[in-house]
C-alpha cells in the first residue's frame, strides 16, 4: 500500500480554506493556499471574491503580517498557480518574487488561459510537487472543489446542485403528501444557506410544478449568511461567515409546469407572484408559453419561458421539457451561475437522467415510514438489471445535528 503524500494534511487544510470562498469566489475558483515550516502552517489564505487577490497571494500576505519568512516555507496551494495578468498580476511571479523554493500543487489549473503557473515555475529553479502520479495531491478533492469552475469554462450551463431529503427508507412524503418536515432544523437552515450562496452568486432555486402547487414556496433564502464551508459545514448550517453583512440578492425563482392555466388562475394566492413576480421564471411547453394564461401570469411581471419538447422521452414534471436548453438559457440570458434544484423527486431524477445533476445534497433523517405507498425519493424509471442504475460517487458526508447529510458528484 502506498504511503500517503507528507503534505495530504496539509492540503487539506488549504482545502478547507478554500471552501470558505465558495459563492463569493464566482465565477473565478475557489482555492485555498498554506505556507507550511517545520511540519506546522505558518501563514493561510484563500480567494475572498472576484476581483480579490488570489489565495497565494493573501497567503503571502499573512505570512508577513506574522512576522514569516516565505523563503523558509513551502507553499501548499489546491490549484496551480495563475500564469497571466487577469484583474490581479500571475500568482506564479508573486510566489518566485517571494523566494519560495517549494511548492506542493492539488491539481493542474484547468483554465487554458491561466495554466502554466508550474512550468515557469520549474523553469526558474522552483520545486513544484504534484504528487507521485503528477496529477497533484489529493487531486479528486481539489478537482471536487472547482467542478463549478470546469462546468462555466467548458460549458454553457450553470452549476446544477440537487438537494432532496428522505427518510432512511427512501420516501420524501406520507401517502397523503405530507413531508413537514423529513429534515431537521438545521438541515433546514442549510438548505436557506445554499439558496443565499446561490442568489449571492447570481444563481436560482428549481422547483417542479408539483412543489409550486403543494407548497405553495417562496423560493427565498431566509437564513441570514450562506456557510464558508460548503459542503461540509458545521452542524447547524449557516455560520460561520466571514462578512455576515455582505450585500447579497435573492436567487431567481424557477418553476418547471405544463399548467399555465392553473398558475394564471391561482396567481393571486402564489406567494411566488405575489410578492416577487419579477424574479419568477417559468418553464412550460411552447405551446403553453404561447397561451393567453400565460400571458396573464407574464402580466404580474414573471417570464414564461416555452421549452422544447423531448419528444416522447421520459417526461419532466409532466411536462416532457428540454431541461438542459432551459438551464442554457438561464445561464446565458438570466446570468445564472449555479442552480439549486429542490423541486422533488421526478424533477430531479429527470436532471440525474440527463446527465445535468453536478452536485446531489442528499438530507438522510433518521426517520423510517414503512409504507409502500409513500412517496418515493425517486420514482418513474423500470431498470430490469443493476447494471442499468444510475451511478453516483460519495464525495462528502457530514452531520447537521440529527441528519446524515452525503455530497454525491457523477463518477466521471
Amino acid at each position: 500500500m502506498t504511503a500517503p503524500h507528507p503534505f495530504v494534511i496539509f492540503m487539506r487544510e488549504a482545502i478547507a480554506l478554500a471552501r470558505r470562498g465558495r459563492w463569493r469566489a464566482a465565477p473565478n475558483p475557489t482555492v485555498g493556499a498554506v505556507l507550511v515550516r517545520d511540519g506546522q502552517v505558518v501563514a493561510r489564505g484563500y480567494h475572498t471574491a472576484c476581483g480579490m487577490p488570489h489565495a497565494e497571494v493573501e497567503c503571502l500576505r499573512d505570512a508577513t503580517a506574522n512576522g514569516v519568512d516565505p523563503a523558509a516555507c513551502t507553499l501548499v496551494v489546491t490549484l496551480e498557480p495563475c500564469n497571466h495578468h487577469g484583474k490581479t498580476p500571475p500568482c506564479s511571479q508573486a510566489v518566485l518574487a517571494a523566494g519560495i523554493r517549494h511548492v506542493v500543487v492539488g491539481m493542474a489549473d484547468p483554465n487554458p488561459v491561466a495554466r502554466g503557473g508550474a512550468e515557469f515555475l520549474r523553469q526558474h529553479g522552483v520545486r513544484v510537487d504534484m504528487g507521485e502520479r503528477g496529477m497533484g495531491v489529493c487531486e479528486q478533492d481539489c478537482r471536487d472543489l472547482v467542478a463549478d469552475f470546469v462546468t462555466w469554462k467548458k460549458t454553457d450551463l450553470p452549476y446544477v446542485i440537487l438537494k432532496l431529503a428522505s427518510t432512511l427508507d427512501g420516501r420524501i412524503a406520507t401517502r397523503t403528501g405530507h413531508s413537514q418536515w423529513i429534515s431537521c432544523a438545521a438541515s433546514r437552515r442549510r438548505v436557506h444557506a445554499i439558496r443565499a450562496g446561490a442568489g449571492h452568486a447570481g444563481g436560482a432555486v428549481l422547483v417542479g410544478g408539483g412543489t409550486l402547487f403543494a407548497d405553495n414556496p417562496l423560493l427565498t433564502a431566509r437564513c441570514g449568511d450562506f456557510s464558508d464551508a460548503f459542503p461540509v459545514a458545521p452542524q447547524g448550517g449557516c455560520p460561520n461567515v466571514d462578512d455576515a453583512a455582505a450585500p447579497r440578492r435573492q436567487p431567481l425563482a424557477v418553476a418547471v409546469t405544463s399548467r399555465m392555466d392553473e398558475v394564471a388562475a391561482r396567481a393571486g394566492a402564489l406567494v411566488l407572484l405575489q410578492q416577487r413576480a419579477a424574479d419568477a421564471i417559468f418553464w412550460t411547453t411552447e405551446a403553453a408559453a404561447a397561451s393567453p394564461a400565460a400571458d396573464t401570469v407574464r402580466a404580474t411581471g414573471a417570464r414564461v419561458w416555452g421549452l422544447p419538447s423531448l419528444n416522447g422521452t421520459q417526461s419532466t414534471g409532466g411536462t416532457g421539457l428540454d431541461l438542459r436548453a432551459g438551464l442554457a438559457r438561464l445561464r446565458s440570458e438570466a446570468g445564472c451561475l449555479y442552480v439549486l434544484c429542490e423541486g422533488g423527486g421526478q424533477l430531479g431524477l429527470a436532471l440525474l437522467e440527463a446527465g445535468l445533476v453536478h452536485e446531489f445534497e442528499l438530507h438522510l433523517a433518521p426517520k423510517v415510514l414503512g409504507d409502500n405507498a409513500a412517496r418515493p425519493l425517486f420514482d418513474g424509471r423500470a431498470p430490469l438489471r443493476m447494471d442499468d442504475a444510475l451511478g453516483l460517487r460519495v464525495a462528502a458526508t457530514a452531520t447537521s445535528d440529527e441528519d446524515l447529510v452525503i455530497t454525491l458528484r457523477p463518477k466521471a
